[in-house]
């Protein structure tokens, strides 16, 4: 540390060592006895080792204070250092960016990487918080100096390349307000496709499985393709709705977003190229608010493999959303939109928020944000809520969850 006749302007006081009780309060009550103003304050405890960072305003006798803060230190038994410096430690007011970053793992190499690509940008890293360490390792970076979608294009390359997943988002106030969330249904709400589950009973699955592949990757007009694979369930007992209901599987996390999120005040719709005698019995089961999808014919206890009314295509999901924003009380802004096939596209463009969730790659590489870990709830984390949060909100209602590995 070089002494000067001139005192600083303010002292950072970094504290490191072993956490435990009374530490934060042992510093403050050593500043406080400078008369010292708070400027800012950072925290975190990572494996039971604690980081303390205080900014404060410097006394003319720094040196004094100087002492009593390494004394303080040393009767807790921590390390201390203290930094003169100027000036405040305010982020830049333009370009303030929500940078969030996902990985199974996340290794060190994707971080430098990403953290590089930052740099490069002439970017500034302000903040690093850990949104969850466990099904899946996410961390969220609050950024600053560079405009949101010049941010974004140079991230969204580099995970690509580290197979790694991220979300750019502006910082504004919309990220915390009620939002309604817009999803897709087959392969993004549960998994598989339920126009296959009923094909199984009319003895054609692989020839639609072939078919719905070929749409969902924008190969062919989904609304030819979709009347094209009813036409093959002619016949097929209604019966076989319920035992199609039955055996479909939510995504893991499905239940644990919406039950979380619906806490928060957030409206739930679903939009489907599916069909509403099994959607509307899923939207029933998780509380959703609407639910938006073709209906099967059927006349005398059979599908006649035909469609009533206009299909449900890539266009019809895009109003949907905005009738449903409408009847929430919501701007498109305020909606995020979550799916995984060409015809949710223009539902995910039109969003405030469009997420490619397991997505096909045509999808991924228009959508904005894409998500390709098997966990639903993992979208949480875009939103600046942690797996801690969501968990003690769990267990304030009773429910038991699993115990992430040590």
């Amino acid at each position: 540390m070089t002494d000067s006749h001139e005192a600083p302007k303010t002292l950072l006081i970094t504290l490191t060592g072993k956490d435990r009780p009374g530490v934060t309060s042992t510093m403050f009550a050593t500043l406080a006895t400078a008369g010292v103003e708070v400027l800012d304050i950072e925290q975190i405890v990572l494996r039971r080792r604690l980081v303390l960072g205080v900014l404060v305003t410097a006394p003319r006798d720094w040196k004094k204070l100087r002492d009593a803060v390494e004394k303080a230190a040393a009767s807790v038994d921590m390390s201390v250092e203290v930094t003169r410096g100027t000036g405040d430690n305010r982020s830049r007011k333009e370009g303030r960016s929500h940078v969030t970053i996902l990985g199974a793992p996340l290794k060190a190499s994707a971080m430098a990487a990403m953290t590089g690509r930052i740099a490069d940008s002439g970017a500034n890293i302000d903040r690093i918080e850990r949104m969850a360490r466990y099904p899946v390792t996410a961390i969220e970076l609050h950024v600053s100096g560079v405009g949101t979608d010049r941010l974004r294009g140079s991230l969204v390359q580099e995970a690509a390349r580290q197979s790694i997943d991220v979300a750019v988002q502006p910082a504004s106030l919309l990220r915390r307000g009620m939002r309604l969330i817009v999803m897709d249904v087959d392969s993004t709400l549960v998994q598989g496709e339920v126009i296959e589950m009923l094909a199984a009973h009319a003895g054609c699955e692989a020839e639609v499985a072939r078919v719905t592949e070929m749409a969902m990757r924008g190969e062919l007009d989904f609304e030819q393709s979709l009347r094209s694979r009813v036409a093959l369930l002619e016949g097929v007992d209604a019966a076989a709705l319920d035992r199609v209901h039955q055996g479909i599987l939510l995504a893991p996390g499905a239940r644990t977003m919406v039950r979380t999120l619906t806490r928060l005040g957030y409206r739930f719709a679903m939009v489907s190229g599916g069909f509403s005698q099994i959607t509307d019995r899923i939207a029933e089961d998780l509380g959703f608010d609407f639910a938006h999808a073709n209906e099967l014919e059927i006349v005398d206890g059979r599908l006649t493999g035909r469609i009533i009314g206009d299909v449900v295509d890539r266009a019809g999901k895009a109003a949907a959303l905005r009738r449903f924003a409408k009847a929430v009380g919501v701007s498109e802004e305020a909606t995020i939109a979550i799916g995984d096939g060409a015809n949710d596209l223009d539902m995910l463009n039109a969003a405030g928020l469009g997420i490619a969730y397991n997505a096909k790659p045509i999808v991924q590489e228009a959508a904005n944000t894409a998500i390709n870990v098997p966990y639903l709830d993992a979208i949480m984390y875009l939103l600046g809520i942690s797996r801690e949060e969501i968990e003690a909100a769990d267990a304030a209602a009773g429910i038991v969850t699993p115990s992430p590995p040590v």
